[in-house]
């Protein structure tokens, strides 16, 4: 056999170590992951919940998901452990993030809404109906009342239009 026809089938099998190695580099970290599981860890379910770890024992874990509410999961169903910032942020919506209490936008739109004193001539003025090019028989011109009233008096004075 010559190297070409082998070249295929190494590229292949390369491939499939790769493959397997990453595969087992991932489930290493995960064990690892579901290892440093202490009581009081936020964690995040495969199935998405968040909970604190109540217990923690060799294949089961207890987790607290409010008050009154204790599950027993199997570890292998812990998809994250997460820092106490990300679980705060996540679950109570804490942000611990000092620089963006200034920045933060408000919870209703009263502050944005809010007029300065050199801004209420311009509020003033924006009161008037903006001509959007449709005229209305009030907004008309005095010349085009005119011109309706010449129309009228020419329909009435001489013949009407029925025969």
């Amino acid at each position: 056999m010559s190297l070409v026809t082998l070249l295929p089938f190494i590229v292949l099998i390369g491939a499939m170590f790769l493959m397997t190695r990453s595969a087992k580099k991932k489930q290493q970290q995960a064990i690892d992951m579901r290892n440093q599981m202490q009581p009081g860890s936020g964690v995040r379910t495969i199935g998405g919940m968040y909970a604190t770890v109540k217990e923690v024992s060799e294949d089961t874990v207890l987790l607290d998901a409010g008050p009154g509410v204790e599950l027993l999961f199997a570890k292998n169903s812990i998809g994250a452990v997460l820092s106490d910032e990300e679980y705060n942020r996540i679950v109570h919506g804490i942000e611990h993030d000092l620089k963006s209490d200034a920045d933060a936008v408000p919870d209703d739109a009263s502050s944005l809404t809010e007029t300065d004193d050199s801004s209420d001539a311009a509020a003033a003025s924006d009161d008037t109906p903006v001509d959007l090019g449709k005229k209305d028989a009030a907004d008309e011109p005095a010349d085009a009342d005119e011109v309706k009233a010449d129309a009228q008096s020419k329909k009435s004075d001489g013949d009407s239009d029925a025969k």
